[in-house]
């Protein structure tokens, strides 16, 4: 006797178990996860690099531009996108999903180095770079507020101190903070003043670079020693701008107060973030 006569002669067995066989893969239907694409973490990049008061065109010329060029060197990019906007430009880096990200992370960092010949001098820090995934949501925003620290302040804390805190704790892949930028002094210059005294812009900028130069002032030595003379003169609020001497004029000392005023201010003031209408500064972290 097959196997098929023993479902032929018990018909009532062979329904009972037809039916358990249907009803047990309707259950089972309806338990499958239902995703529209499989999860794919695909090795992504990204290079961040900022230079205050910088416009968009600056920012692609001077700084994306060299960037790339060293960045397109490296072996198994599929994909490098850039954005450059009002100070700084962000390029992302996806790789061949067979690419290992740590060797990744060593290749953009060599091409980093390679471009900082080409890169403006006046950049406050040199270019970064992050393992990141683009399809992930960060996982928590947090908030800060005060009503006794201004919002560089505040920006300073968080970046100098928080997220690097809380990037070393197990399982978080990126610390972005975001709603204001670090503290900075910002010079308003009047044009009428300047036409009157004949001063140009590159005038200015120039005293106030050398204003802050950390060099020795001199040095003291004898037969057997040299000894350098080092004096802490550097300005760190407005108010010690203001009495630079720019330039002389008929034997005058034309002072930055004479000509302009200088504001205790941050690097970008058209970055902003609000929790509950006040100020605050956004602390955005993501996974792995």
């Amino acid at each position: 006797m097959n196997l098929s006569a023993y479902f032929i002669y018990r018909p009532i067995a062979t329904s009972l178990l037809t039916l358990a066989i249907s009803l047990a893969g309707l259950i089972a239907f309806f338990q499958l996860p239902i995703a529209p694409l499989p999860q794919v973490d695909f090795p992504t990049i990204s290079v961040q690099a900022s230079l205050p008061g910088a416009s968009p065109e600056i920012m692609s010329s001077s700084v994306a531009t060299p960037l790339e060029r060293e960045l397109g060197h490296i072996a198994g990019i599929s994909e490098m996108t850039s954005a450059s906007s009002m100070g700084s430009t962000n390029i992302m880096l996806q790789f061949d999903i067979d690419r290992d990200i740590d060797g990744a992370a060593r290749d953009v960092q060599a091409a980093i180095n390679a471009a900082n010949n080409l890169l403006p001098g006046n950049l406050p820090n040199r270019p970064s770079y992050k393992k990141i995934n683009p399809a992930d949501s960060p996982i928590m925003i947090l908030a800060l507020t005060s009503e006794t620290m201004s919002r560089g302040q505040l920006y300073d804390a968080a970046s100098t101190i928080l997220s690097q805190k809380i990037s070393q704790v197990q399982g978080t892949g990126q610390v972005t903070v975001g709603g204001s930028a670090l503290p900075a002094i910002r010079i308003q210059l009047n044009p009428v003043a300047l036409a009157k005294y004949g001063i140009g812009f590159d005038e200015v900028r120039s005293t106030i670079a050398a204003s802050n130069i950390n060099r020795p002032k001199g040095t003291i030595e004898n037969t057997t020693q040299q000894l350098p003379i080092y004096a802490n003169d550097q300005a760190k609020t407005a108010s010690e701008y203001l009495p630079l001497i720019v330039t002389y004029k008929n034997g005058a000392a034309i002072h930055l107060s004479n000509i302009g005023q200088a504001l205790d201010s941050v690097e970008d003031l058209r970055s902003a973030g609000l929790k509950d209408n006040q100020p605050a500064i956004l602390l955005i972290i993501n996974h792995f």
